[in-house]
C-alpha cells in the first residue's frame, strides 16, 4: 500500500502536460480529491470551474487554490447533485457563459446512505453518485464535442466489482442496504462511462472511469460516530492522501498516453480490468435507456 502511494506521487512527474486555454469542470471540488484535482489543474494553467453544493466551503477552497497556484482563473458555480433541477440550472449556466469545455470530471460522491429519496423521487445515494452526473454529462455533451479533443472522467471505485445490476431495482424499487447502494452506484459509473465512450466514438471526446484508491475524504461523513472513528483510525495507517488519490484523475485529464483511450477503467495511473458486466455492449444499451427513463429525460436532453 505505502509503496503504491509513493509511486503515485512520482506519477505526477510523468504527465507534465499543461492546460492553458483549457476549460475544466470538477464536481465536488471544495474538499478531498476534487480539491486536489482543482489545485493541480489550476497550477497547469486551466480555467477551473469548481462545481459545488456548499458555496461557503467552495469559496474558501477557491481562495486557497488561487493563492497556491497563482492562477486567478478559478470560479465557483453552484450545483446540488441531490436536485436534478439544480443540475439542469448549472448546465444551462455553463452553456450560456462558456464557449468551450475540455475536461469534465464527475468526482462528487456520497456514502453511508440508503433508501432515502431525493426531491426527484430517486434514491439519494444513487442519484448523487450516478444519475445526476449521468444527466450532467448528457447536458454538456454538445459543448464537449464542440471543444474536442476533450475528456470525460468518472471517479468510480474498485468496489464496483462488488456491485450487481438488476434492471428492476435500479432505483431501489426492491430496496438496498448502505453498502449495496454505494457499490451499485460505482458499477453504474463504469457501465455508463463505457457506454458513453461507445456512443462518442469518432467524435474526439473520450470517456474513462477510475478507482482513485481508498482515500481519507469527507465522503464518509454520513457514517455514524463509531464508523467515522474506526475509518479515521484506519485512514491514518493505510489510506491515501487526497493528493495521492487525485493522481489517476489528473493522469486521465492531461497525459498524452491516454489521449486516444476511451471506454477504459484505470487504477494507479494504469489500465485495469473492470467488472465483466461493464464491458457488455447489450447491457450498456439497456442500461442507458433505463437511466434515461429513471431521469425522465426529454429527447433534447439525450445526446444519442
Amino acid at each position: 500500500m505505502f509503496e503504491r502511494c509513493k509511486r503515485n506521487r512520482r506519477n505526477s512527474e510523468k504527465f507534465s502536460g499543461r492546460l492553458e486555454c483549457k476549460v475544466t469542470i470538477i464536481t465536488g471540488s471544495n474538499s478531498g480529491i476534487g480539491k486536489a484535482t482543482a489545485l493541480d489543474f489550476a497550477k497547469r494553467g486551466a480555467r477551473v470551474i469548481m462545481a459545488c453544493r456548499n458555496l461557503a466551503k467552495a469559496n474558501v477552497a477557491k481562495e486557497e487554490i488561487v493563492k497556491l497556484s497563482g492562477n486567478e482563473n478559478v470560479v465557483v458555480r453552484h450545483v446540488d447533485l441531490a436536485s436534478l433541477r439544480s443540475v439542469r440550472n448549472f448546465a444551462q449556466n455553463i452553456i450560456s457563459t462558456e464557449d468551450r469545455l475540455h475536461v469534465l470530471v464527475n468526482n462528487a460522491g456520497i456514502a453511508g446512505v440508503a433508501n432515502i429519496k431525493s426531491e426527484d423521487d430517486i434514491d439519494l445515494g444513487l442519484q448523487v453518485n450516478h444519475y445526476a452526473p449521468f444527466l450532467l454529462t448528457n447536458l454538456l455533451i454538445d459543448l464537449l464535442r464542440k471543444s474536442a479533443p476533450s475528456r470525460i472522467i468518472h471517479v468510480s471505485s474498485k468496489m464496483h466489482k462488488m456491485g450487481s445490476l438488476d434492471f428492476d431495482n435500479m432505483n431501489c424499487e426492491k430496496g438496498m442496504n448502505i453498502l449495496t447502494v454505494y457499490v451499485n452506484s460505482k458499477l453504474y459509473n463504469v457501465i455508463g462511462s463505457n457506454e458513453i465512450a461507445r456512443r462518442l466514438e469518432g467524435t474526439g471526446v473520450t470517456s474513462n472511469s477510475l478507482h482513485p484508491g481508498v482515500i481519507r475524504t469527507e465522503i464518509y461523513q454520513n457514517f455514524n460516530a463509531v464508523g467515522r472513528y474506526l475509518l479515521n483510525k484506519t485512514c491514518d495507517l493505510f489510506f491515501k492522501t487526497a493528493e495521492q488519490g487525485a493522481q489517476t484523475t489528473i493522469y486521465l485529464a492531461v497525459s498524452d498516453e491516454v489521449a486516444n483511450c476511451s471506454g477504459r477503467y484505470f487504477k494507479d495511473c494504469k489500465e485495469d480490468r473492470p467488472a465483466s458486466i461493464a464491458q457488455d455492449r447489450e447491457v450498456g444499451e439497456i442500461f442507458w435507456e433505463k437511466c434515461c427513463e429513471i431521469l425522465s429525460m426529454k429527447p433534447i436532453e439525450r445526446f444519442i
